[in-house]
């Protein structure tokens, strides 16, 4: 298994090109089931997640192409990908799939939408909370369909296609509006959705099925309307730059020190977060490049914050701000709003030397002078990086155990960091 050694104490300088979203891209690739052409998917990244997902569309039919790397292209440039779901060959989605990527649930809608029928496997994925999937079948209810739960199983049928109707999110839900608007797209009649997810990701997924000729209104916005359209065609369309990813990025520069030009990072899409980040005494400015942040010698200040919808503070960077908290001058609060059992980074992180206290889904972190390296324990993907970040800062040498959880939303990201004159080095296997 894979570790990444890290020997902290560097600035870090130059440049980071931002790739695209996963948080886009999946919902994007599973959108490709609710046409029979071929949907082309430009500025896909390069993560253990995308790939996964290339899998399981494959078990349905989808037929699958990645063009090659043009000759002068940038070794680290994202990837073009054309997906072709011209027959579906398997209305099920088994355990052993959906189990390893909890988005991959979310083909339960496409499957059904097109083919009547779906049977999908309750899913796994990150162990930060339960994260229930009631809403998304609460979705599928209100478009007509029978839902049980059956050994496991999600059986939904419809099998006159879906009906338009009125859908109201108790709570904001990013699963549960892909899933309204992928639906109802191919739904007859008119959906209204209220309460509706307002991420940025869910902006580009909508913007991407229009293109294939759904009529949608009002996407990014609480409320959401959509005429049902009888069938989808093909599109081309680039997925959004990864905010959470440029925040991340930002984080690490503010901790860090030094001058980094984050290229195609969107300001509007993570505003609070740059917002947080210029508090704790980073520099921020937009170009026409993207984002510069740079931090000079002076300290760093404690910043409260506290998890929510977008355009709020994205509880995805929540770990990595913890970690920029950590050698913060005075006491930080971050709370935690959207996620139970996002706070697992808080005992690794106090390995390094962190002072955080738990109280509930309130964490108090007295920031420290110096964090010391140390062996860690990656437990998911936002809790991995934020081991990164501390480690970057820490005194001597810190090893990131179990990185398969960094790999699977972020792409190159020891080279990235390499780049910038941090010493990030990925050890294979047990060596």
């Amino acid at each position: 298994m894979d570790r990444i050694r890290i020997v902290g104490g560097r600035t870090l300088e130059g440049t980071i090109s931002i790739s695209g979203a996963k948080n886009a891209a999946l919902p994007l690739m599973i959108a490709s089931l609710l046409t029979n052409e071929t949907l082309t998917l430009e500025n896909t990244p390069r993560v253990a997640d995308v790939g996964m997902l290339l899998q399981i569309l494959s078990h349905h039919g989808v037929d699958y192409s990645v063009d090659g790397r043009k000759p002068g292209d940038d070794p680290q440039a994202s990837r073009t990908l054309h997906l072709a779901a011209r027959q579906i060959v398997d209305i099920t989605a088994p355990y052993d799939l959906v189990a390893k990527m909890r988005a991959s649930f979310w083909v339960v809608a496409p499957l059904l939408a097109r083919m009547g029928e779906a049977r999908v496997s309750l899913p796994g994925g990150c162990a930060i909370g339960t994260r229930p999937v009631d809403l998304l079948l609460m979705v599928l209810e209100k478009l007509g369909a029978q839902v049980a739960i059956e050994a496991g199983y999600v059986h939904a049928r419809a099998k006159n296609g879906l009906q338009g109707g009125e859908i109201h999110f108790p709570k904001v839900t990013v699963g549960g509006t892909h899933t309204a608007l992928m639906a109802a797209s191919l739904a007859k009649g008119h959906t209204l959705i209220t309460n509706a997810a307002c991420e940025p990701e869910v902006a580009d997924v909508a913007a991407c099925l229009i293109k294939m000729g759904a009529k949608i209104k009002g996407a990014g916005q609480p409320t959401i309307e959509i005429e049902g359209v009888g069938a989808l065609r093909g599109a081309n369309h680039s997925v959004v730059p990864d905010r959470i990813e440029a925040g991340t990025y930002a984080i690490a520069v503010a901790m860090t020190g030094g001058d980094v030009l984050l290229e195609r990072a969107p300001p509007d899409l993570f505003q609070s977060a740059l917002d947080a980040i210029c508090q704790a005494g980073a520099d921020v400015a937009v170009t026409n490049q993207g984002i510069r942040v740079r931090r000079n010698g002076a300290g760093i200040a404690p910043v409260d914050i506290s998890t929510a919808p977008f355009p709020g503070f994205p509880t995805d960077l929540q770990a990595q701000f913890m970690a920029l908290m950590t050698k913060a001058k005075g006491r930080s609060r971050i709370t935690e709003t959207i996620f139970e059992n996002r706070f697992m980074h808080v005992q690794e992180l106090a390995r390094l030397g962190a002072r955080i206290k738990l109280d509930g889904d309130v964490a108090h972190v007295e920031g420290v002078a110096e964090l010391q390296g140390a062996p860690v324990m990656a437990t998911d993907l936002r809790a991995s990086v934020s081991l990164v970040i501390a480690a970057l800062a820490a005194r001597g040498e810190t090893m990131v155990n179990r990185v398969y959880h960094l790999d699977r939303g972020f792409e190159h990201l020891e080279k990235k960091l390499g780049r910038c004159g941090a010493i990030v080095e990925r050890i294979s296997g047990n060596g």
